[in-house]
C-alpha cells in the first residue's frame, strides 16, 4: 500500500490544505475559501463513492446510473464555471461528445469490458478530460471575446458572418486548453509517473503492461480533450453558449 490510511495521513492532509488556502490568502489569489471547500468535498464524495464502489461494480443498473451522475456532475461543473446563465446546459454536448465514441470504441473492441471495476476508472478518466478542457476552452474563448469585442465588430463591418469574426478571435486562445494534456503526454517518463502507470504498478502490473495502460489513457486523453475544445469553441462562436452583460453595461447605440 503506497499511502497507510491512519491519523497522521489525516493530519497531513489538513495540513497541506490550510497551507494551500494560506498561501492564497497571502497571495491574494481569490480563492482560499474555494480551495477549502473543494479539500473537504473531496475528502467526503472520495469516502462516499469508497463505500459505494463495492456495490456498484457488481450490477448493471448502479453501474450505469453512477457513469450518468459523473457525467451530470462534469456538465454542471464546467458549465457553471463557464457562464452564469442559462447556456451552461450546453456543455453537456462536449463532454458527451467527446467522451460517448471513446467509450463506445473501448467497449466494443473488448479492451474494456462493461464491469464496474474497469468502466468507472476509464469513464472517470475521459470525462475529467473533457470537464478540464471544456472549461479552460470556454473560459478563454469568452474573456478574449469580451475584450476584444471591438475587433469582433469590426470583423462584422468587414462582410464577415458573426460566427466567423468570433472564431478569428476565440480560437487561438481556445487552443490553450490544449496545453495541459499536450505536455502532460510529452514528459511522461521523464517528469512525473501518471497515476495509472503507478497504480498498475502497485496492483501488480508488469511495467510494459503499465506502460501499455499509460500511454492508452494519454492518447485518449488528448482526443477527447481536442473534441471538447473544438466543440466548445463552436458554441461560444454560434452564440450558444455566452455571458450576460454587466447591469451597468451601456446598450449600443442603434
Amino acid at each position: 500500500m503506497l499511502l497507510p490510511v491512519n491519523v497522521t495521513l489525516g493530519v497531513v492532509l489538513a495540513v497541506l490544505l490550510a497551507l494551500a488556502a494560506a498561501v492564497a490568502a497571502w497571495a491574494s489569489l481569490g480563492r482560499s475559501r474555494e480551495i477549502v471547500v473543494a479539500g473537504v468535498r473531496a475528502a467526503v464524495q472520495l469516502a462516499a463513492v469508497s463505500a459505494l464502489i463495492g456495490w456498484v461494480v457488481h450490477a448493471l443498473a448502479p453501474l450505469l446510473g453512477f457513469v450518468a451522475l459523473m457525467f451530470a456532475v462534469a456538465v454542471w461543473t464546467a458549465g457553471r464555471r463557464i457562464t452564469g446563465n442559462r447556456t451552461w446546459r450546453w456543455a453537456a454536448l462536449p463532454i458527451g461528445a467527446a467522451v460517448a465514441p471513446v467509450v463506445a470504441a473501448l467497449l466494443l473492441t473488448g479492451l474494456v469490458p462493461l464491469r464496474g471495476i474497469a468502466l468507472i476508472p476509464v469513464t472517470g478518466i475521459l470525462v475529467g478530460g473533457a470537464l478540464t478542457a471544456t472549461v479552460l476552452g470556454g473560459r478563454r474563448a469568452l474573456d478574449e471575446l469580451a475584450v476584444r469585442h471591438g475587433e469582433v465588430e469590426a470583423g462584422l463591418a468587414l462582410g464577415l458572418l458573426d460566427r466567423d469574426a468570433r472564431l478569428e478571435l476565440a480560437r487561438p486562445v481556445a487552443a490553450d486548453a490544449l496545453l495541459p494534456g499536450l505536455d502532460q503526454t510529452r514528459t511522461v517518463g521523464l517528469v512525473t509517473l501518471p497515476g495509472a502507470f503507478v497504480g498498475m504498478l502497485l496492483g501488480g502490473a508488469s511495467p510494459v503492461e503499465a506502460g501499455a495502460v499509460q500511454l492508452f489513457v494519454l492518447v485518449a486523453l488528448m482526443a477527447v480533450q481536442a473534441v471538447a475544445v473544438a466543440l466548445v469553441l463552436e458554441l461560444v462562436a454560434r452564440g450558444l453558449i455566452h455571458r450576460d452583460p454587466p447591469p451597468d453595461a451601456v446598450p449600443p447605440a442603434v
